[in-house]
């Protein structure tokens, strides 16, 4: 468990440990007095957060009068594309759900550790290791669809044929470290942030921590964005490949 149990934590061990116990006997972990972690509920509450913003979005959707909350949305929206069309190129936009919905995801669960109560489930590496190996399975997914799986192996051996040897070691090991690079990057900027964030508040309530919480929302974003972006590139150079 990562710090002090949060009260939702609390209410969830009180409430419901049956239940994780029993999604923790699945993965074969034994059973544990208290199976809830932080990260974990704070995960399920963003999910829950998410959900309810959609939900209050879908009615509100109008193509002639569209309300702030739809137009906040139409923001990232063409955000989101924009970026997948610089970076994929035309076919970008067969790829719009994913990487929007992993921007969204990583964002909320940046942006939650703001509210008082609450803190960032991407704080935690499990968090960002589970984001990653995500993105790692869907570029090679994609790659394989788009290229098929024999044409898209061989650019493992690289563009001259007798380097293969040396080629395939290096690409294995250059795609096995993207995952444990987003992890660190994004685990490590929120953990910091986080605690630089805390340590404040604990002193002060009053202009200086409403800085360094406006700092928290910036690299909340920023930290959001890198991730979709890296994604965007992974993607770019499997389902690419072949025309270059």
């Amino acid at each position: 468990m990562h710090g002090t149990e949060l009260w939702i934590t609390r209410l969830f061990n009180a409430y419901l440990a049956g239940p994780g116990n029993a999604a923790l006997k699945l993965v074969g972990i034994p059973a544990e007095p208290r199976p809830w972690t932080n990260y974990v509920t704070m995960q399920i509450m963003v999910v829950l957060i998410i959900i309810v913003v959609f939900a209050l979005l879908r009615p509100r959707l109008s193509a002639t009068n569209p309300g702030k909350f739809q137009h906040l949305f139409e923001v990232v929206y063409d955000f989101v594309l924009g970026q997948s069309d610089e970076q994929v190129g035309h076919e970008g936009v067969h790829y719009m759900a994913f990487f929007g919905t992993l921007f969204i995801f990583i964002l909320f669960c940046n942006l939650i550790g703001i509210i008082p109560g609450f803190e960032s489930p991407t704080m935690v590496p499990a968090v960002p290791l589970g984001c990653s190996v995500a993105t790692f399975a869907y570029y090679n997914f994609v790659g394989i669809q788009a290229n098929g799986i024999f044409k898209y192996l061989a650019h493992f051996a690289g563009p001259i044929w007798w380097m293969a040897p040396l080629m395939i070691p290096i690409e294995i090991v250059s795609h096995l470290a993207r995952p444990l690079s987003l992890t660190l990057r994004l685990y490590a900027n929120m953990y910091a942030g986080e605690q630089v964030t805390m340590t404040f508040l604990a002193l002060t309530y009053f202009a200086i921590p409403a800085i360094f919480m406006g700092l928290h929302v910036f690299v909340s974003l920023l930290q959001a964005y890198i991730f979709m972006l890296l994604t965007m590139l992974y993607v770019a150079g499997a389902v690419a490949h072949e025309e270059h």
